[in-house]
């Protein structure tokens, strides 16, 4: 996707299997949570195993899936960067350039300035977030276009500055500060946003469930991930992303595959070390950064499998499909999860037990998988992947 030490521009298929194993993740672990309603009725269909369920989900993917996109989006973010900065090289030398065999847009051609064009990117993104927070209060689409301005400033500072950043923020700053000065921050209204919000998704009708999402849907959201440790994580993680795609550490070239080797063993040995471990007082600030660990294991494993093993990569290729439609992947499941678990649809969320939630998710994300093949038999993106492109380069 772009080249950087006159190496040849590939894409990087590893990071749409990534993409796909987040998005899909994403939709199974919503379905475990009903889709955020939190019922205090009895549950019909219920079965012994479903702690053990939540349990098991909760630890491999709350909070990973999610950061596993945002890695992806600082990623996608530098190649874009890239790719414009070498269209506009190209063009001031006489040339068209090209990528993938697909000529760059004329706005591209003509050297427009890419931190504009991002930005304005972004507020398509917000604007497909509100979208979707209409359906699912839970969008994270909106906080994602804001994280993703504040890449833009950064990505002009040296290395060596954006590692400083990268660490500072995965110490949790916030929740170190509240550790050691005893300061508390009040979630009270966190908690009664969520109450009316999950009210609503019991017994409002479906408009009533738009209104209240777009009234409080943001905000919600916002708090939560104060609440959760995830404010500054997630911002680490654009970041992240972005300077792993400065480093080509996607591409199975140099001592690259060692790095990822390393950084698997390392992380499983943390890992396996921290889960015998009570973090007592320390559970606030400690547990986001054991989540930000169980999510490199993850991603290196991945990785490391991807180029290893040739099975792998076989099997993997049917979630680059699904990887390459997040956008499309993430709003569908927010209409389609809701229309099954809130009050105004199936009200799946007092019927069914946790068990059979994720086996409902399981079987959207198999339809969405056909609906990604089926569309990319005749198209070259995601129908509103498509869009967001054309509209950027309007």
């Amino acid at each position: 996707m772009y080249k950087t030490r006159s190496l040849p521009n590939t894409r990087i298929d590893v990071a749409d299997a990534l993409r796909g194993i987040a998005v899909a993740g994403i939709i199974l672990y919503h379905s475990v949570e009903h889709f955020n309603i939190f019922t205090q009725e009895p549950i019909i269909h219920a079965l012994p195993s479903d702690q053990t369920v939540a349990g098991i989900l909760a630890w491999l993917l709350s909070g990973k899936m999610y950061g596993i996109f945002a890695m992806l989006f600082g990623l996608s973010f530098f190649i874009m960067k890239e790719r414009n900065s070498e269209s506009h090289r190209a063009c001031s030398n006489g040339r068209v350039a090209t990528f993938e065999g697909e000529a760059i847009d004329n706005q591209q051609q003509k050297g427009k300035c890419f931190s504009g064009r991002f930005a304005w990117r972004m507020c398509l993104l917000f604007m497909f977030g509100i979208v979707n927070v209409a359906f699912y209060d839970g969008d994270i689409l909106m906080l994602y276009a804001c994280y993703g301005l504040l890449l833009i400033p950064i990505s002009y500072l040296p290395s060596k500055a954006v590692w400083c950043i990268i660490g500072l923020l995965a110490i949790q700053p916030v929740e170190l500060f509240c550790l050691l000065t005893g300061y508390t921050i009040d979630h009270t209204r966190f908690y009664e946003v969520s109450g009316i919000i999950n009210s609503a998704h019991e017994h409002g009708s479906f408009w009533e469930n738009t209104l209240t999402n777009l009234r409080y849907g943001f905000e919600v959201n916002l708090r939560f991930n104060v609440f959760s440790g995830r404010l500054t994580q997630l911002l680490c993680l654009f970041i992240l992303g972005m300077q792993l795609g400065r480093q080509r550490l996607f591409y199975n070239e140099g001592r690259n595959l060692q790095i990822w080797h390393r950084i698997l063993l390392a992380s499983t040995v943390v890992v396996v070390a921290l889960a015998f471990v009570d973090f007592g007082e320390l559970q606030g600030w400690l547990k986001p950064i054991y989540n930000l660990i169980i999510l490199l294991m993850i991603v290196s494993a991945v990785v490391s499998a991807w180029y290893a093993f040739e099975g792998v990569r076989s099997v993997l290729h049917h979630l680059c499909i699904f990887g390459r439609m997040s956008l499309t992947n993430y709003l569908l499941q927010s209409i389609i999860g809701c229309a099954i678990f809130c009050g105004y649809g199936l009200a799946c969320y007092y019927k069914l037990g946790i068990t059979y939630a994720v086996l409902v998710g399981l079987a959207m994300v198999i339809a969405q998988y056909c609906f990604a093949r089926f569309w990319f038999s005749n198209h070259q993106r995601g129908p509103l992947e498509g869009l967001w492109r054309k509209l950027t380069w309007i």
